[in-house]
């Protein structure tokens, strides 16, 4: 065990969150999600599967240690809800922005529904899929990665 490391970061997991450079992403899926045709469609990607684990706990944990874009307007996408009017964000959908707002990551308006197919699009590109074993329909996170260290000087 390492100190002050989540346990839920496996070693895969901690070695793609490393890896991972400013401006790339890692989603953050449901059960449901259709990983493994999108890890290998446009740029190939790992899946590295939380089983057990839901998508706020895997959230979380990924947050812990991974600051997210600040050079972009929105660096938190999620899958919109086809069935609900604009606006909609279903329970967990509010539990994960909720979580976000209250650990300084990003606030509400940062947070962009996506459509499902350009949700898709988006996750093509994406650095990695963590697929979890939340049960939770259109439970999937994309969150850009930004940078750590110190302030310009100006």
């Amino acid at each position: 065990m390492l100190k002050g490391i989540d346990p839920l970061l496996t070693p895969d997991l901690l070695k793609v969150l490393a890896e991972m450079g400013h401006g790339d992403a890692i989603v953050i899926a449901d059960a449901n999600f259709t990983a493994a045709r999108l890890a290998t469609e446009g740029r190939s990607k790992p899946v590295i599967h939380l089983p057990g684990a839901d998508v706020l706990r895997a959230s979380r944990a990924v947050l812990s240690l991974m600051n997210l874009d600040a050079a972009v307007e929105q660096p938190v996408a999620y899958m919109q809800v086809c069935t609900m009017p604009d606006g909609y964000r279903s329970r967990l959908q509010r539990d994960v922005v909720a979580m976000l707002e209250q650990g300084g990551h990003a606030r509400s308006e940062q947070c962009e529904a996506v459509e499902r197919f350009a949700f898709y699009d988006r996750v093509r590109e994406a650095f990695a899929i963590v697929l979890t074993s939340d049960l939770q329909p259109y439970g999937n996170f994309l969150f850009k990665k930004g940078v750590i260290g110190e302030p310009l000087d100006v």
